[in-house]
């Protein structure tokens, strides 16, 4: 093992620098990584533009590699030379009120990977054990890395839904997360209605699995939805509160909105609408290291896959501004080694 790390890190507000670190040694209940890749996700933008450049946070939440080193205590399920994943929080606190209700995903004491705890757009990377997800065979580094966040958070959202199979389910937003609940859907027996933003993206979203894409510049989703008796279940992936609140009429009585999008706007709700029609509102938050697992074990057994380009580490920088700009279908991957795909 060399003596040292290539890592990117936050030198400015928005900036992101190759920087060279020692490497370093697990503390108790911790593990090394070698990190062989790290997806770029949406929630990285405020970790990236917020970040206090003293700090020099290195950023990334969705990182697969192999363990290197174990520290102290780490329980025997671990071993080195294991493929690992970590997802957006980074391992519970095993003591606090919410992981002793066994809501591990709730830890309030756990850091925050690429945010308060550096994260995997690095060669190297320690994680606390709690946070760590086995790595099924079938995947490779680079398709499970998405997974970890945009592929838990759908697949999580679906299963709180309240929707059963043959039910409605309409999916808002067709972008990191859309595409990966699409296909979720897809595959777990609902009909599926994608809506999203224009035309250029509904030969992807029948593709992915929609049995029915709603351009919403053309046409009205709510009233759509009503037409086919209404969804089940919505799940929005998007921030644009405004367009939640206008597709919300075409839920069915007891339909549930899934928000996984966070917006900086109110969410403006008819009550009557609610109470009249028992509909119902819960957001959704990934999920724990055991529900990640789930999320990939799935994916394994039914074909799912995020639709990714990867770029090396040394570009993480340009990575990051073609995920801003939107172009990307529909995921980010930094790579550690020469399978870089280029961008179409």
């Amino acid at each position: 093992m060399t003596a040292t790390y290539r890592a990117m890190a936050v030198t400015a507000p928005g900036r992101l620098e190759l920087v060279e670190r020692p490497v370093p040694v697990p503390e108790a209940g911790e593990v090394l990584i070698s990190v062989e890749a790290c997806g770029i996700c949406g929630a990285d933008r405020g970790d990236i533009e917020k970040a206090d450049p003293a700090v020099r946070r290195v950023p990334g939440h969705e990182v697969v590699g192999r363990i290197t080193a174990l520290g102290p205590g780490v329980p025997a399920i671990w071993k080195v030379g294991q493929r690992v994943g970590v997802g957006r929080f980074g391992g519970h606190c095993g003591d606090c009120r919410e992981c002793r209700r066994g809501k591990f995903h709730l830890c309030r004491q756990q850091p925050v990977m690429g945010a308060t705890r550096d994260g995997g757009y690095a060669e190297m990377m320690t994680a606390r054990a709690t946070g760590l997800v086995s790595i099924p065979d079938d995947l490779s580094s680079e398709e499970a890395a998405p997974i970890l966040c945009a592929g838990l958070a759908t697949f999580n959202g679906l299963k709180v839904s309240g929707a059963g199979p043959g039910d409605t389910v309409a999916v808002l937003g067709i972008g990191g997360l859309g595409h990966m609940a699409l296909q979720y859907a897809r595959r777990m027996g609902f009909r599926v209605i994608a809506i999203g933003r224009g035309p250029d993206i509904a030969a992807e979203a029948l593709t992915l699995g929609a049995h029915r894409y709603v351009d919403t510049e053309r046409e009205d989703a709510a009233a759509v939805l009503t037409d086919i008796g209404g969804a089940r279940a919505l799940l929005s992936t998007i921030g644009d509160t405004g367009v939640v609140a206008s597709v919300m009429p075409g839920l069915q009585p007891e339909g549930r909105l899934v928000l996984l999008g966070i917006g900086r706007d109110p969410l403006a709700v008819a009550t009557g609408h609610l109470v009249g029609g028992e509909r119902s509102i819960v957001g959704s938050i990934t999920g724990s290291p055991y529900d990640n697992e789930r999320a990939l074990d799935f994916s394994v057994l039914t074909g799912a896959r995020p639709w990714i380009e990867t770029l090396p580490l040394e570009r993480a920088d340009e990575a990051f501004r073609r995920m801003l700009s939107g172009a990307v279908k529909f995921r980010m991957v930094l790579t550690m080694g020469d399978s870089a795909v280029a961008p179409q």
